[in-house]
Order: structure tokens, then C-alpha cells, then sequence
């Protein structure tokens, strides 16, 4: 993938419904170019496919929060399962440093997130955790 297949990817994730006209006058690429290229992309593997995102999907988790946990022993993989029971978890990911998981949480109120906060504090080997609001998106995937 090169610089100008990372630029079309950008201007996709902007407008995933730019007709190959814009998308070639932004890029400064002719039209045959750009869909040359998207079909390469989606061939390989690269583009797996578009997205809509709707206005309810956006007001659907008015509060939203990172949680990073610490875990003793080698219990990731069970509180992993766990998290994954809980309706307020919106990913998981595994990472380094000092956390082992950082999970997204979405829910209607602070109320409910201090809740899911609390029981996923209670799981057998979480030691520690950390969590913080997320205020607002100024961009996303």
C-alpha cells in the first residue's frame, strides 16, 4: 500500500459515498485510477467493505468511558470471556505496557457505567484498573 492508497482509504473513511469523480478531483487522480485502485484494494484484502453510520448509532452510548485493567496471574483470557457477557462492553483490547486490557463501555447514563465499573472491579483477578470518560470524538474510524 502506498502513500496514495492511504490517501484514498482517508478520503473513504470521510465519505465512504464519494462518487469516483470527487474522490479522483480530491486526490488529483483520474477516475479510472482511483477505481483501478479500490478494486485492487478490495481484491488483496485491504478494503473489506463500507459502513453507514447512523445518527441513533452515535446517541446510542451518551456516556462512554476507557477502562484499563490490570490483571494478576494469567487470568486474561477468562475475564476476557467475562467482559464479553457484559451488554456495556463495546471492545476489548489487549495491549502493553503497563495494562493488560483496555475495554470501551457505552451506556445510557453515569449511573449505569459506575455499575458495569463496579462489576468488572469485582472480577477474580482484576487488580487494578483505571478509567476515564470519554469527553468527545473529533474523529472516527
Amino acid at each position: 500500500m502506498d502513500n496514495t492508497d492511504e490517501r484514498l482509504i482517508a478520503a473513504l473513511r470521510h465519505d465512504a459515498r464519494a462518487s469516483l469523480s470527487d474522490l479522483a478531483l480530491r486526490l488529483g487522480l483520474s477516475r479510472t485510477t482511483v477505481r483501478s485502485r479500490i478494486e485492487r484494494l478490495q481484491q488483496r484484502g485491504d478494503i473489506l467493505g463500507f459502513s453507514v453510520v447512523l445518527k441513533q448509532d452515535v446517541l446510542r452510548d451518551p456516556v462512554r468511558g476507557l477502562m484499563m485493567i490490570g490483571i494478576e496471574g494469567r487470568g486474561a483470557a477468562r475475564i476476557t470471556r467475562q467482559l464479553h457477557g457484559l451488554a456495556e462492553v463495546r471492545a476489548i483490547h489487549s495491549t502493553n505496557g503497563r495494562w493488560d486490557l483496555i475495554v470501551e463501555l457505552g451506556t445510557e447514563t453515569l449511573e449505569a457505567l459506575d455499575q458495569a465499573l463496579a462489576r468488572i472491579r469485582m472480577f477474580d483477578g482484576v487488580s487494578t484498573s483505571e478509567t476515564s470518560l470519554l469527553l468527545s470524538t473529533r474523529k472516527s474510524a
